[in-house]
């Protein structure tokens, strides 16, 4: 678990979670909203973000979405 060292910034957390995790933020007038591969996925990054963040997940992400499968 990681010490706790006051608020940590939401682009830190971002940036975290895109690095850890195979997912993308899209921007929407300025809010990021996740989009992931699975629901298994996004428990996952949820799990991870309140464990090393004390946060949850929607408190960074404006929302979070299921990724579309690609057209053939």
């Amino acid at each position: 678990m990681a010490a706790r060292r006051g608020a940590v910034e939401m682009d830190f957390i971002i940036d975290q979670v895109q690095h850890l995790f195979q997912c993308r933020v899209l921007w929407s007038e300025g809010r990021p909203c996740l989009e992931y591969d699975s629901e298994e996925e996004l428990n996952r990054i949820a799990e991870h973000v309140l464990a090393e963040y004390d946060t949850e997940l929607l408190d960074v992400f404006f929302t979070a979405i299921a990724s579309l499968p690609m057209d053939e």
